[in-house]
């Protein structure tokens, strides 16, 4: 069996098997399933070798094959003399003494340079020799046993890819989760600033209101105090001439407070299971449009077709179907009221 079908047995490509081939030289199964391994993920290990590739392994093919060619013309050569002899043999003895190279640092042996440099690439080893034991090729006994632990390596690293993948995954989700609680957390956040802000108008509302309602108060004592002297100086004698007030100086009339117009009225509708739903309306909105917004947000607690009832708590109101179709100030709910929703 060749090199190319024993790495195609083991799993790999067609395209990159040559390419290792190629690479390494030719150099055999081991160096090639080892270069292999070391480009596994390489974006083109699959793409067919470039031809430089391929004429650099028919290159060494057709070396070998003239080595081999120039050493049999030389033996088949008569010697010229004594010298010329001793030169024949020395060479003779030194291609029979290196049989292979040796790494010095770890001991493996290779057959040709291109398996020396892509062992020394490989592993940084840079201490080589040549050695006198020959690199014997694998039996099937040891190639099955490469091909065991070629097929153990794919798993692993397919196992440790699967992991980096869920590892991948468990971040993202994790990184979707803590945006999801931000986004939630600066919308309660934004929910409880506008609850504030609307507390703070509704409070600086009652308090002119209040200051409203002083301010007649006071006038009103003060046009009762003017009545009883203007009283009690008619009733104190003819001869006496009763004191009236100056024209100028006439009674102040209490001013009704301007009641301020509004835009906007804010609604707190609560369910009948207590839930409150908070939204604005436009001031000149009718009741009609309230009941359609509650339909479609209600929360799944009442059916969609279940008919309602509105009203309010205090003053206590029923709302009819004519109040349907009056705007929301018209009701008397600016700029906010609470609206009970009824089964």
């Amino acid at each position: 069996m060749s090199a190319l079908q024993t790495l195609m047995e083991m799993g790999f490509s067609e395209n990159s098997v040559k390419k290792a081939l190629a690479v390494t030289g030719g150099g055999g199964v081991e160096l090639a399933m080892e270069w292999l391994l070391a480009h596994a993920d390489d974006p083109g290990i699959n793409e067919p070798p470039t031809e430089g590739e391929a004429g650099h392994t028919v290159g060494s093919e057709e070396e070998k094959m003239e080595t081999e060619a120039v050493e049999g013309s030389g033996d088949a050569e008569e010697p010229v003399d004594a010298e010329g002899e001793k030169d024949e043999e020395k060479k003779d003895q030194t291609a029979e003494e290196a049989k292979s190279i040796k790494c010095d640092e770890c001991g493996k042996l290779f057959r040709t340079s291109e398996e020396v440099e892509f062992h020394a690439v490989k592993s940084g080893h840079s201490s080589f020799s040549e050695s006198t034991e020959e690199k014997k090729p694998l039996t099937e006994e040891e190639k099955r046993q490469k091909k065991k632990e070629l097929e153990d390596k794919i798993r692993q690293r397919r196992k440790e890819r699967e992991q980096l993948e869920e590892k991948e995954a468990w971040e993202r989700e994790k990184k979707r989760i803590q945006m999801g609680q931000e986004i939630a957390e600066r919308k309660r956040s934004q929910q409880e600033q506008e609850m504030k802000r609307i507390a703070e108008e509704r409070r600086k509302e009652k308090l002119e209101d209040k200051l409203a309602r002083q301010r007649v108060k006071e006038q009103i004592e003060r046009d009762k105090q003017a009545r009883k002297e203007k009283f009690a100086n008619k009733g104190e004698g003819g001869s006496q001439t009763s004191v009236s007030l100056p024209k100028s100086q006439p009674a102040a009339v209490a001013q009704p407070a301007q009641k301020k117009e509004y835009s906007t009225t804010r609604l707190q509708i609560r369910l009948p299971s207590g839930t409150p739903l908070v939204q604005e309306f436009k001031a000149k909105e009718s009741l009609s449009a309230v009941r359609l917004w509650i339909s479609l947000n209600h929360q799944d607690e009442l059916p969609a077709d279940a008919p309602f009832k509105l009203s309010t708590s205090f003053p206590r109101k029923i709302f009819s179907d004519e109040d349907m179709d009056k705007p929301l100030d018209v009701l008397g709910l600016v700029p906010s009221a609470v609206l009970m929703v009824t089964k």
